[in-house]
């Protein structure tokens, strides 16, 4: 009994002192890191942010309301976890790695609403762990993982609401650029929802400092996808086929890549009124959409 009474101010004084610590103050980080024996792994891409004004913007983009239910994935030290944490009803945090997994238990242990989950993010099923119940997705994305981690959860059956997330600033660039510069992710993400880069963020706001600028992503997800689930694959086999030659014509790529007589492909061209000279990157979302009717339709008459 002794020792019980003594073990409970004892933790109580641990998890006021993780608290405490300023997780975007480089030095408190460093100290932290090294009293745990832990050092930023490159393999988990880990830069992990140390600037307070970065770390509210995308909070404040994120537009947390209080009975918010937010995923976080790439969790980390916890710096924007506990921010998450003091805004939402609910905050599910995925980590993969174990040590930082360890370390992120005792810097979010104060926050009750808070649950840890320790798995690769892609294998995560968003609608395990909110069944049908509307979230957020807030992340500082892992630069390696980015493209797969948006198609996994926008493809996923419960898709978050709201994306804000962290990404290279390059990839920013790509996801919201219109019709001249669309790229197969820029497509990828904008069948799904309205992307819009929130602010830029330079190298300086890690630590260690990348070699590349970032920037904050928000993509609002549409209600409803253009298509139906069972229609998407073809979708997106055919915008794949576009871009496979992205310095050939349009009607060159769609024939090499489909396998479709080229006679055939400029008649499909010419049915949703796209020139078979242009180049996939000059397409819309439309054009896009309305070459998938015409195909899905000259494919479902055969």
């Amino acid at each position: 009994m002794t020792d019980n009474i003594h073990d409970q101010p004892e933790r109580q004084n641990t998890i006021e002192a993780f608290n405490e610590i300023d997780l975007t103050n480089v030095r408190e980080l460093r100290n932290l890191l090294y009293a745990h024996n832990m050092r930023p792994n490159k393999s988990f891409g880990q830069n992990f942010l140390v600037d307070r004004s970065v770390l509210l913007k995308i909070v404040q983009a994120a537009e947390i309301e209080a009975q918010d239910e937010v995923l976080e994935v790439g969790a980390g030290t916890g710096v924007l976890t506990r921010e998450l944490a003091r805004r939402a009803r609910r905050v599910v945090a995925v980590e993969i790695e174990r040590d930082m997994l360890a370390l992120l238990e005792k810097t979010t242990a104060p926050y009750t609403n808070v649950e840890l989950i320790a798995r690769n993010l892609l294998f995560l099923n968003p609608a395990t762990v909110f069944g049908q119940a509307p979230y957020k997705l807030v992340a500082n994305l892992p630069y390696y993982i980015t493209a797969p981690t948006f198609r996994h959860f926008l493809e996923s059956e419960n898709a978050p609401a709201l994306l804000v997330v962290m990404v290279q600033q390059e990839v920013a660039q790509r996801i919201t650029a219109g019709p001249g510069d669309l790229s197969l992710l820029g497509v990828s993400v904008q069948f799904y929802g309205q992307p819009r880069i929130v602010a830029r963020v330079p190298a300086q706001a890690f630590y260690p400092a990348p070699k590349v600028d970032s920037a904050i992503l928000r993509i609002d997800v549409h209600p409803q996808a253009p298509l139906a689930a069972q229609e998407r694959e073809g979708f997106f086999r055919v915008v794949q086929a576009g871009f496979s030659e992205r310095r050939k014509q349009l009607h060159n790529s769609l024939t090499h890549s489909l396998h479709y007589k080229n006679e055939l492909i400029r008649s499909w061209l010419a049915e949703a009124s796209i020139e078979a000279s242009r180049r996939a990157e000059t397409l819309s979302i439309e054009e896009w959409l309305r070459l998938w009717e015409v195909i899905k339709e000259a494919q479902d008459n055969t």
